[in-house]
């Protein structure tokens, strides 16, 4: 099977040069990667940024809509929007994946994934992906990579207006309206968004006496101010707040998801806040020092069976992660030195009485970077100490050299690790308290070619994931997995309107034990893009897709592939007002992401058939 992909990726490298997604300007700058900022030209991991420009243009309805057509993502969903989705990584486990908001973690404590489908688009600026182990800058849970999200903000100081509305398919309707400006040297901006949707049942066929729709709403809001003092010293607040509220099948008459004459329903209610303050001083004008202290919370409350008017069969499931990180970046006469401390205090609050609710993490970091030439090197190590595990040590390093000015090679190697949930360590009757940490060792290389009118890369990694934990029936450390495969990306300004994306990306994601594929994951995924412009108007046609894979760890249950075909366009009226439209899934393919169970009865998750999107968007300029 590894000849097999190698060989497929290295077939693929030279027959298939358009055949994929890039999202990068040449003079992107990129912090995730290293914690600093960096030109993308100078940068040695695998990297995909998404600017607000481009998740405009998308029109998609949600942060998994937007990211499963970049490079190594696949997306299970279970049902609709609002319902739970999962992000694979380069085909590692869901909760293999870090991520930030604006630097701060909002991973659940208890599950250890991120409630996606409550993140709004609609307050995002920027996204940025770091695909590989990152363990060595940001400790446990990066096995996968990092996906961090940089909310709205306002530079200018005249005030600046934006809004939007929407309607479409399923009864959905969306707005959205924002300020942002500045006074002096102090600049703010605050947004706020709603998404409402009738939806549809979120499993199909089974649920005889549950065939409602199963609706979502959702509300955020993210407000931030800075003011700078000077221009070597800054002080800011940033928060985001979504509150999710989305229906779903139950499993019994008694929990049923139509409210009865006895009031009862099956809701989730779901709130997701991130907020913090920091500074950042150029104490010299070799030392940088930034400091930012902040929390990250997520609120979980299941109405599954409970009453309108009181009654009891209610859940909730609260975890805290209090933060603190103060960095140091020093200039020397070659490269960057950077040193952190980084304090995680985690806690959870629950109508669940776990054996353990609390636990604390200190993490040391010491990285080096540097563009010498044509060669940029980067090394890091990062010392965590756990309340709970004790202590560990990851490592990484990076090189990267460009052969001429349109060719680059870049090789890295890097050990991360992931701690066990509070889930699998303390809930009642389930957990297992002497379950230890996933560690990883991943290896790459990749080659690119760029210039204004094309581009193409590819990159080959193998991922070696040992102690993967698994359920029998409790969680213990008993698999371990390999993750091989290649994923390839390209542009081709065929003229200066039109223009093809591309990517896609060829995995063997396997236990290597039974060498059976890993739980909804596949061999083969991507995603191809047409965007034309003409005059004001500018149109896109979208194919994403993915091969069989299999809802379970014995590839018993198969889930067969699909490829959905896309439309967008969007019409300039004036500078100021532009007209947006988006034709999802217009073949109306009837695909499966998920099923509810391995068992030969249990039946797929619903997704969306062929529906349409018409917006009215207004940004004000300065």
């Amino acid at each position: 099977m590894k000849k097999t992909i190698i060989a497929s990726a290295i077939s693929l490298a030279f027959t298939s040069p358009i055949v994929a997604a890039e999202n990068i300007n040449l003079d992107d700058v990129v912090v995730t990667a290293s914690r600093t900022q960096q030109a993308h030209t100078n940068v040695v991991g695998d990297v995909t940024v998404i600017g607000r420009e481009e998740i405009e243009r998308a029109g998609a309805s949600s942060i998994t809509d937007l990211l499963q057509s970049q490079p190594g993502v696949q997306i299970s969903t279970n049902g609709g929007a609002g319902k739970t989705s999962s992000i694979y990584l380069r085909g590692t486990n869901a909760d293999h994946l870090i991520v930030l908001v604006d630097g701060l973690r909002i991973n659940s404590a208890t599950s250890g994934t991120t409630a996606f489908e409550n993140i709004p688009l609609a307050q995002i600026e920027r996204i940025e992906i770091l695909r590989g182990p990152a363990s060595s800058l940001y400790g446990s849970d990066a096995i996968g990579g990092v996906i961090q999200i940089f909310t709205r903000k306002s530079e200018t100081d005249k005030p600046l207006i934006h809004a939007a509305i929407g309607f479409g398919g399923y009864n959905t309707t969306t707005a959205e309206a924002g300020i942002g400006g500045g006074f002096g040297e102090t600049h703010y901006g605050i947004n706020i968004n709603s998404f409402n949707t009738d939806g549809f049942s979120a499993k199909r066929n089974g649920v005889v006496f549950d065939k409602d729709n199963d609706a979502y709403r959702n509300l955020g809001l993210t407000a931030n101010i800075n003011h700078n003092f000077n221009e070597n010293n800054e002080i800011g607040a940033q928060l985001l707040q979504s509150e999710g509220d989305s229906d779903y099948d139950c499993y019994s008459k008694t929990t049923k998801g139509v409210v009865t004459k006895d009031g009862r329903v099956c809701e989730i209610k779901q709130t997701l806040r991130s907020y913090g303050i920091y500074s950042r001083n150029q104490l010299t004008p070799v030392w940088k020092n930034t400091l930012k202290i902040g929390m990250g919370t997520d609120n979980s409350e299941d109405f599954s069976g409970r009453s309108k008017t009181g009654a009891v069969s209610y859940s909730e499931y609260r975890t805290e992660q209090r933060q603190l990180t103060w960095q140091h970046d020093l200039s020397l006469p070659v490269g960057m030195l950077t040193l952190a401390y980084d304090r995680l205090e985690q806690k959870i609050d629950s109508t669940t009485l776990y054996k353990k609710d609390t636990r604390n993490n200190n993490g040391y970091l010491a990285s080096y970077l540097a563009n010498i030439g044509n060669h940029a090197l980067q090394l890091s190590i990062r010392k965590d100490n756990n309340s709970q595990f004790g202590n560990y040590a990851t490592g990484g390093v990076g090189y990267g050299y460009r052969i001429t000015p349109e060719w680059r090679v870049t090789a890295n190697y890097g050990k991360a690790f992931k701690a066990p949930t509070f889930n699998q360590l303390y809930f009642p009757g389930f957990g297992n308290p002497n379950v230890q940490a996933e560690k990883s060792k991943n290896i790459e290389a990749s080659v690119r070619y760029e210039t204004f009118k094309f581009h193409i890369g590819t990159t080959l990694f193998d991922n070696k994931i040992d102690n993967l934990i698994a359920f029998a029936p409790t969680p213990v450390n008993i698999n371990k997995a390999e993750i091989l495969g290649a994923t390839f990306d390209g542009r081709w300004n065929i003229t200066d309107n039109l223009v093809l994306n591309g990517n896609i990306t060829a995995q063997s994601p396997r236990d290597d034990q039974t060498d059976h594929l890993l739980a909804r994951r596949g061999n083969r995924y991507g995603a191809v893009n047409l965007l034309h412009k003409w005059g004001e108007l500018q149109w896109g046609a979208e194919i994403t897709g993915a091969s069989t894979r299999y809802n379970d760890p014995a590839n018993i249950k198969k889930i067969s592939g699909y490829s959905l075909v896309n439309l967008t366009a969007n019409y300039k009226l004036t500078p100021e007002w532009k007209l947006e439209t988006r034709a999802n899934n217009i073949l109306d393919k009837n695909y499966v992401l998920a099923y509810t169970g391995n068992s030969p009865s249990s039946v797929p998750y619903n997704t969306a058939g062929s529906n349409l999107f018409v917006g009215l968007r207004y940004d004000m300029k300065p």
